[in-house]
């Protein structure tokens, strides 16, 4: 009686789960029984036969040349192989002498017809392969050019199915842009982003800490800006979902990379770090652990500064928010102006005109850029490379569009605005460290500190909210106001376009964005600090 080998595949492991492997295994041991065969050993594998490299398939071949088995018993001729190579190692034993059987389909491997039509039927599921992976790849090209994503959900979006775009995932989408927010500061290297991440609670799908390898891809991927980049082939694709942050922040956060020279890991994050300078000799404090409480001290040898105690600090800077404050009458006047300011604004037609020809240029930009690669006179990773930037450029007109399109959006911003200045000061007290250091960093740009006091600068945004009397903590303030107008002019720019500084709509977002944290979980104790206020 002949030894053989029972060898059976499926494509996938999840066909794998299913009856076709016990119906291949059935049928086998049937061919078996009737034909005088015996079965020594059994090989089951989960794998696609389209390319070479099954493990399974290569040791069966290795024990059978070795003489382990007199043949070989397979379901199918495309269970076995569906390209060229595997058919001819499997020639290959049958020259050598090993029987070759199929046990559905009644061909005598040993006979030259019967080996003519095999190979016959090889080519054709090789054939099948390739005619396969051409209408493939045509429906994933189809998807893409309609602007979806056909593969797995990048990290921070959820898939909801076939022909549908990606959403955003609401545990992780605030971590996303935290993290392309955090690292475009310059301030953060990958190491030391990812701890701060961890200390805010942001985790995978998987209850894991985001690693540093996914920090990077996701740094690096235009999918969080809008564009669909294909990275095996370059291939870049305006896409239809949800963006969670802007075309700008990404190129920022590209070029800072590109600067990167590998930032130290902070290892001790603590709260007013690098924010409280020293009067004396311009150096900034240093934080220091002392018996469990912190202290920032000026170690210059001659500096007469001593040393501020945390606690301390926190409550100078929330009688400084305190002071922060405005009253009715400039709540009523600032409405007022807004109002008649936005009315006489005539502008928006000419910016929406001046956007509409911007992005007709890029898109013949494109245009040309793919004529000069059909043409051959950019390569490929060129034409990716500029047409990445180009679509990049597009969403961010198309984003400034659609805000010129809502005619009320930047009064709503800015009354948005100046309501949560008054809630600032609550907000601190309760808020978290890395919390407390964002409001500080939004509200101050500079806290000096002297021989024996502490004192607080004022962010430029900030200064029209400040009283017009002396503040007790030592802000300095203006003895006489510009009109509102004039500062909404010379500070935010609304009547012509700044890059310097961020804009009212990115405070106001990450103002509201603390606020909405505490709004649910936080309202009585909110209450009870607004009381005490």
């Amino acid at each position: 009686m002949t030894t053989c080998f029972g060898y059976t595949r499926v494509s996938t492991v999840k066909q794998g789960e299913g009856v076709s492997l016990e119906a291949q295994k059935d049928a086998i041991t049937k061919y078996a029984d009737h034909n005088g065969l015996k079965i020594t050993n059994w090989f089951e594998e989960k794998e696609t036969a389209a390319k070479t490299g099954r493990p399974v398939f290569n040791q069966m071949m290795r024990d059978l040349k070795s003489g382990r088995a007199g043949g070989l018993i397979v379901h199918k001729i495309d269970r076995s192989a569906r390209n060229f190579r595997d058919w001819a190692l499997i020639g290959d034993l049958a020259d050598s002498g090993v029987q070759i059987h199929f046990a559905t389909e009644t061909l005598d491997f040993g006979s030259r017809g019967g080996r003519l039509a095999a190979d016959v039927q090889a080519v054709v599921a090789a054939d099948y392969i390739r005619n396969l992976r051409d209408e493939t790849i045509k429906g994933l090209q189809g998807r893409l050019k309609q602007g979806l994503y056909p593969y797995r959900a990048p990290l921070g979006y959820l898939d909801m199915g076939r022909g549908n775009p990606k959403k955003p995932d609401p545990k992780l989408r605030r971590g996303i842009v935290d993290a392309f927010e955090l690292y475009g500061t310059g301030e953060y290297s990958f190491r030391s982003l990812q701890t701060e991440l961890e200390a805010r609670g942001y985790r995978t799908p998987s209850d894991r800490p985001i690693s540093l390898s996914s920090l990077e891809n996701i740094l690096g991927n235009p999918f969080y800006a809008g564009i669909i980049r294909i990275k095996r082939t370059g291939e870049t694709f305006p896409g239809v979902h949800e963006t969670l942050i802007t075309s700008d922040l990404f190129t920022r956060v590209q070029k800072v990379k590109a600067n990167r020279s590998g930032k130290k890991v902070t290892k001790h994050a603590f709260t007013y770090r690098r924010l409280i300078r020293c009067a004396e000799c311009g150096f900034t404090l240093s934080g220091e652990r002392q018996k469990s409480r912190v202290y920032y001290r000026c170690h210059t040898s001659t500096c007469p500064v001593r040393g501020f105690r945390e606690d301390r600090v926190e409550q100078i800077i929330h009688r400084y928010l305190k002071n922060c404050i405005w009253d009715e009458s400039q709540k009523i006047a600032a409405d007022k102006t807004l109002s008649v300011w936005y009315r006489q604004k005539d502008t928006l037609q000419r910016e929406r005109t001046e956007a509409d020809l911007q992005m007709d240029q890029l898109n013949a930009k494109l245009d040309r850029l793919t004529d000069a690669f059909i043409d051959r006179v950019i390569d490929r990773e060129t034409m990716a490379r500029r047409r990445q930037k180009y679509l990049l450029e597009l969403k961010s007109l198309e984003a400034k569009k659609k805000e010129l399109g809502k005619s009320g959006s930047d009064l709503r911003h800015l009354l948005r605005f100046f309501e949560l200045l008054n809630d600032v000061a609550a907000l601190y007290k309760i808020a978290l460290a890395h919390e407390k250091r964002q409001l500080v960093e939004l509200a101050t740009s500079n806290v000096l500190a002297s021989a024996d006091s502490l004192t607080a600068e004022p962010s430029f945004w900030f200064r029209a909210a400040e009283a017009a009397s002396a503040v007790p903590v030592g802000c300095h303030c203006r003895a006489t106001f510009r009109t509102l107008r004039q500062w909404l002019k010379d500070e935010f720019g609304l009547e012509e376009e700044k890059d310097d500084g961020p804009s009212i709509k990115e405070l106001t977002t990450r103002l509201s964005d603390i606020f909405d944290k505490y709004n649910g979980s936080q309202t009585n104790s909110t209450q009870q600090v607004s009381e005490e206020t």
